[in-house]
């Protein structure tokens, strides 16, 4: 059913068509309305609680990606590749490619806060998932277009000389468990200069030491420790 305000189903509809969606799919306007409500602009109406959906919903499609398109790969390789994908940073990049920020309805000071911009530009984006799922409760309206930007990223983050970079899918999981970034202790325990274990290093997390890698050079070593941690961690879910 179409919304009070024939504007904002205009507006809408619009970026409905930028998803390159046909304007005969079952949308379900009101949700993603307000999937596009800031919480400045209602306290008790706002995206909250389909941003939560769609954070199921963006794992799932993600998941589901991956699994079709790398059957060879190793279950540790999706998570850390998963774990980028969806990333705060890759959601609001996902979400300025399609100006959301354009439909997102917030206050002048929210709007401000461009500290806040990432995270309020992902939230949003995973808001919408959130709706279009729930207005078929499939992935009828979100696959079709998302999974050419998953294709894209996955193949640039498997291009990794490392094949993915689990320091930053490592800093991903703990930022979105407890709000706290793992710390890297490195030494140089190698002799002369290209030696390829030149350096060793050490990844922390609350006061416990999840991994230890070796390298020709520092990053390469807490590239390595961080393989080794993200495993660790990946066992704990699983």
């Amino acid at each position: 059913m179409p919304l009070t305000d024939p504007r904002r189903q205009k507006q809408l509809e619009k970026l409905v068509q930028k998803l390159g969606l046909p304007q005969t799919v079952p949308v379900r306007w009101s949700l993603l309305d307000l999937a596009l409500t800031h919480s400045s602009i209602s306290a008790g109406a706002n995206y909250e609680q389909l941003e939560f959906v769609g954070d199921a919903v963006v794992r799932l499609a993600t998941s589901e990606f991956l699994f079709k398109t790398y059957p060879e790969a190793l279950v540790g390789e999706f998570a850390a590749i998963r774990s980028i994908l969806v990333s705060d940073r890759l959601l609001a990049q996902l979400a300025t490619s399609y100006g959301l920020e354009r439909y997102l309805l917030v206050s002048n000071s929210a709007a401000n806060d461009k500290a806040g911009e990432m995270s309020r530009l992902a939230d949003a984006f995973e808001a919408v998932l959130g709706a279009l799922y729930l207005s078929t409760h499939n992935l009828e309206l979100i696959s079709p277009w998302l999974n050419s930007h998953l294709e894209q990223l996955a193949i640039e983050i498997r291009k990794d000389p490392a094949r993915q970079n689990y320091k930053d899918a490592l800093q991903e999981w703990t930022q979105a468990r407890y709000k706290v970034l793992p710390q890297y202790r490195v030494q140089e325990t190698g002799g002369s200069h290209g030696e390829q274990e030149r350096f060793t290093a050490e990844v922390w997390f609350q006061d416990q030491r999840l991994g230890t890698g070796k390298g020709g050079s520092k990053k390469a070593a807490e590239q390595a420790a961080a393989k080794e941690a993200f495993s660790t961690v990946m066992s704990y879910e699983g």
